[in-house]
């Protein structure tokens, strides 16, 4: 089977949960996910692993654990969904993501497994996209022989496919509302599908900070004898300060000095990614590194800070070019939302500020519009390309009156070019609603031959202490 066979076979399936319904329709569990990994000869058992589950942060935070790993000289696989332009940003390995030729091979080997399996009544219906896609991953990262992967939980964490894992550490990062059709419509029940990952005598670390979050994580860990560090407890955040570009201009980075709490012990950070929140992101990681070098791994202090120096990420807070600004992320939810908005305020105050958004039909669209909107000079409404989408239409009925100026560009690279048309220099742009709609545009933008260019014109931020 070719690559494009492969891929074309796997959308067949469905990417993901197409919709509410099917959460009401389909039954979720681990049987099948469990049957192929045992036919494969439980590969996830070859290699030890880190889980990431969490609402958002989660695969930030599985992308610095990964990246601190490589710092430490290990191979190390990452496991992340969705993908914003390509399907082989699922599986990396060496930073590297899985060549096409490589994932033909991984996926031609499952196919024939899952037909026999099928034949045989061992599995009664097909395993679904993102089963079969971690079935391979389980598999490709045996094959390679990584020395540690990191697998970001797709959805919840109980129930998720990836929850056949035993991991060296499991990591909780931020708990918040989404999913709620799947999840359901507490912090508690959320928290508690989240705390699904943690296993009898696991080691965990919480980054949760609502108390109904932090109670279910601290109850699933007492029921399962489980280790737990919860971030705000055993660190604390000094001389938090945001780092300035060559120009002299704020990036929307932050450098950190992050202290053991009830310990002498301190380590700068620096983050390239934007954004304060994922200052908190980077403790996690931090912290998560820490118990795995308690494990015997060689991670020491300076890799730590290393690997969270380096990390890549693209589409969260992603700076295209400068003279308007443009930026891409992926702000599915009221949770991101808020931190877009903290970022506009602490960064774009006084700035006029030109919004292309895009959702999904399953987002809490309403309450994100709500805080978005009414900040924006213009909003540009368009869909992803995906058939998840809400339309550009649609959206607008739905949402127009919170906006001060809206227009209705369907195709997201038309969207994005009205916005630029409407953008001064000193404006800025930023594409958000999706990490699908995320992923249309770094396409459409690459694609014209554009390159990153330098630092964006932020004004300059006053250093703060946390």
């Amino acid at each position: 089977m070719t690559y494009e066979d492969a891929v074309r076979y796997l959308l067949t399936l469905g990417r993901e949960l197409a919709s509410p319904q099917q959460a009401r329709a389909a039954q979720f569990n681990l049987r099948k996910i469990t049957v192929l990994a045992e036919r494969l000869g439980d590969p996830h058992h070859a290699y030890p692993s880190v889980h990431v589950a969490g609402t958002n942060g989660k695969g930030s935070t599985a992308a610095m654990m990964e990246s601190i790993l490589r710092a430490a000289g290990l191979r190390a696989g990452l496991y992340t969904s969705p993908h914003l332009e390509r399907i082989n940003e699922r599986l990396r390995l060496d930073g590297e993501d899985i060549a096409d030729d490589e994932f033909a091979e991984s996926f031609t080997r499952l196919h024939a497994l899952i037909e026999a399996l099928l034949a045989s009544g061992a599995l009664t219906a097909h395993p679904t996209y993102f089963e079969c896609l971690t079935a391979m991953a389980m598999e490709w990262f045996g094959r390679c022989q990584a020395d540690c992967v990191v697998f970001e939980v797709g959805m919840g964490g109980r129930l998720d496919s990836t929850n056949i894992v035993q991991p060296e550490v499991a990591v909780i990062t931020q708990i918040d509302f989404d999913h709620e059709d799947f999840l359901g419509h507490s912090i508690e029940e959320i928290a508690s599908e989240k705390a699904g990952i943690i296993k009898p005598g696991g080691w965990v670390v919480s980054a949760a900070e609502r108390p109904e979050a932090r109670a279910v994580i601290a109850r699933r860990c007492a029921e399962m004898d489980a280790r737990l560090v919860e971030v705000d407890a055993a660190y604390r955040v000094e001389s938090l300060r945001s780092v300035a570009g060559p120009d002299g201009i704020a990036t929307g980075c932050y450098r950190a000095v992050v202290r053991a709490a009830h310990s002498t012990r301190r380590m700068e950070i620096e983050l390239p990614l934007p954004g304060r929140f994922q200052v908190r992101n980077a403790v996690t990681a931090l912290a998560a590194a820490r118990l795995l070098a308690e494990r015997g791994f060689p991670i020491d202090d300076a890799a730590i800070a290393r690997g969270i120096a380096m990390v890549r990420w693209p589409g969260r807070l992603e700076r295209l070019q400068t003279l308007p600004a443009v930026y891409l992320d992926g702000t599915h939810n009221p949770a991101g939302a808020r931190e877009l908005l903290a970022f506009w305020e602490e960064h774009f105050s006084g700035w006029r500020i030109h919004l292309v958004y895009g959702a999904m039909r399953d987002k809490a669209v309403d309450e994100i519009t709500g805080l978005l909107f009414p900040r924006a000079a213009t909003v540009i409404l368009t869909q992803p390309h995906q058939p998840r989408a809400i339309s550009a239409e649609a959206l607008a009925t739905m949402t127009r009156h919170l906006a001060q100026r809206a227009e209705v560009v369907a195709d997201p690279g038309d969207a994005l070019t009205r916005a630029l048309q409407l953008a001064a220099p000193d404006d800025a742009v930023f594409a958000t609603g999706s990490l699908y709609l995320a992923g249309d545009l770094r396409r459409w933008w690459f694609s014209r031959g554009e390159r990153l260019a330098q630092p964006a014109p932020l004004r300059p931020a006053a250093s703060k202490a946390s």
